[in-house]
């Protein structure tokens, strides 16, 4: 399946309905099956220690997930996350920018499934492993 808008209509659009974040998140690739998402680490980010903060990694995922299933089904601002399974595997590497490699596992009528893994940039093992289902409004897949 192929996405139904490019990567600069996806940030143009987060940035209308989430202008919270639009500092935060690149949307790097989407095809609408896979997507990559960078994660622009700042201090805000970060936890005593110097490392990324476990919930800057859940936005990361959330945020993941959203443009993975926006990339299918088009702007539906009200599409909301149901359920997160989020596994911590290693600590992130200070000073570097994470990296979310997220693939669309199912979409259907009314709920869509991404599986996420997350990378320090440049990192060839992930930091975090991320399962996260969304609900869409009637009508939209």
């Amino acid at each position: 399946m192929q996405a139904v808008m490019s990567t600069d209509e996806m940030m143009a659009f987060l940035t209308e309905v989430f202008p919270q974040v639009r500092d935060d998140f690149e949307v790097e690739e989407m095809d609408g099956v896979n997507t990559v998402v960078r994660l622009k680490v700042a201090e805000r980010h970060l936890r005593p220690g110097g490392t990324v903060s476990g919930p800057a990694m859940f936005s990361l995922a959330d945020v993941t997930a959203y443009v993975a299933t926006m990339a299918r089904i088009g702007k539906e601002a009200l599409t909301v996350t149901t359920n997160c399974s989020l596994d911590f595997m290693r600590k992130p590497e200070a000073g570097k920018d994470l990296i979310a490699r997220a693939r669309l596992l199912k979409l259907g009528r009314t709920l869509s499934v991404t599986d996420i893994l997350i990378y320090s940039e440049g990192g060839q093992e992930p930091v975090a492993r991320a399962s996260m289902t969304y609900a869409i409004p009637p009508g939209q897949a």
